[in-house]
């Protein structure tokens, strides 16, 4: 956790204690929602970028050769807002995915549309037939859920990112 969330984790404890205090039940328990939300999103971001870069070093112990960057603090757009987050790029020769992945931050950066927590791209340089759009929502047993939002909607898993994988490393499944 960066000292940015974790001041903001502690802003955001702080207003909800005061509210308590202050007998603002309604207000405390937007501030409690807002936290336990970004502690998904954080949880739903987190997995998703460190399953593709262990993915990826799984497929370097196996014999290949992919790169990894990763970058945080990442702006980029969805529709008409602005997702701050995480960038992870993979690089195998000429080919190359771009993982970016995270949630507006001020009301400002707009909003995640289809009630989502947060959003994500898989992008393919060069074959975007590849490409795939995610969206972070709360299951039903409380947890952080990825679907794909592109195409044929589906829940994302680990399997997904192995295709996405097998397309960066040019071996068909």
């Amino acid at each position: 956790m960066s000292e940015l969330d974790e001041a903001w984790a502690l802003a955001l404890s702080e207003a909800e204690a005061r509210a308590r205090r202050a007998g603002r039940g309604d207000l405390a328990e937007y501030i409690a929602l807002r936290n336990s939300n970004d502690l998904l999103r954080k949880a739903g971001v987190d997995w998703l970028v460190t399953s593709f870069v262990h993915r990826a070093g799984d497929a370097n112990r196996a014999g290949a050769s992919i790169q990894v960057s990763n970058t945080e603090g990442h702006r980029f757009r969805i529709g008409n807002s602005t997702m701050v987050g995480h960038l992870v790029t993979l690089t195998n020769g000429v080919r190359k995915i771009s993982v970016e992945a995270g949630w507006p931050r001020t009301p400002r950066d707009g909003i995640v549309r289809g009630g989502g927590l947060a959003v994500a791209n898989v992008l393919h340089l060069g074959i975007r037939s590849a490409s795939e759009e995610l969206l972070l929502s709360k299951a039903a047993t409380g947890l952080p859920r990825w679907t794909s939002v592109t195409k044929r909607p589906h829940a994302f898993h680990e399997s997904d990112i192995l295709h996405h994988l097998a397309i960066l490393l040019d071996h068909p499944r």
